[in-house]
């Protein structure tokens, strides 16, 4: 069984991305995977704040990554790119860290006008850490229902999309554990 990592870089709980980020959980869940979600929530601030690379969270998160056949980031949009403490998270990690990964990126903004946030702030953090970024799934918050827990993402066409991008998650996966690395 491959072996899921999900990052929400959403500082608030409960937060939209954090309800996305599980549902799309659930999906990927039914193509076979096993995916354990980590919150930026989940880290000391200490930690965060004093750039601990050796914490015991911080070296947990980097073997959880290591061992990961694909990684989930989700992040709210703020400032049209991502959370600073999802930054510093990632900051932490090894350089590398997401070498011959899949990375599939997932935002949650207020508007059609942060679509690019994926293309212009996330994916290029993804190549820096030597990930496969995806095309990833911009979800306008709106399209995200709080009031319903178990199926938040009600609008078809989104629906959709996320299906699409599972399976080519999934395939993409598949890909790199048939390659060598």
């Amino acid at each position: 069984m491959s072996e899921i990592v999900i990052l929400s870089g959403s500082p608030s709980a409960p937060s939209r991305t954090d309800l996305a980020l599980d549902f799309i959980k659930g999906i990927i869940e039914q193509h076979g995977f096993k995916a354990t979600t980590v919150s930026v929530r989940d880290f000391p601030e200490g930690d965060l704040i004093h750039a601990r690379y050796n914490s015991p969270e911080i070296k947990k998160f980097s073997e959880l990554i290591e061992k990961a056949d694909g990684v989930i980031i989700g992040s709210p949009v703020y400032k049209a790119s991502y959370t600073g403490v999802l930054k510093t998270v990632i900051d932490l990690l090894p350089e590398g860290a997401l070498k011959n990964k899949p990375v599939l990126p997932i935002m949650v903004g207020g508007s059609p006008a942060h679509l690019l946030a994926i293309d212009y702030a996330l994916k290029p953090l993804i190549a820096v850490l030597k990930g496969q970024p995806l095309q990833g799934i911009y979800i306008i918050d709106k399209k995200i229902n709080k009031e319903n827990l178990s199926a938040p993402i009600e609008d078809e066409d989104l629906l959709q999309r996320i299906r699409i991008q599972a399976e080519e998650f999934r395939e993409a996966i598949q890909k790199v554990q048939v390659i060598p690395v």
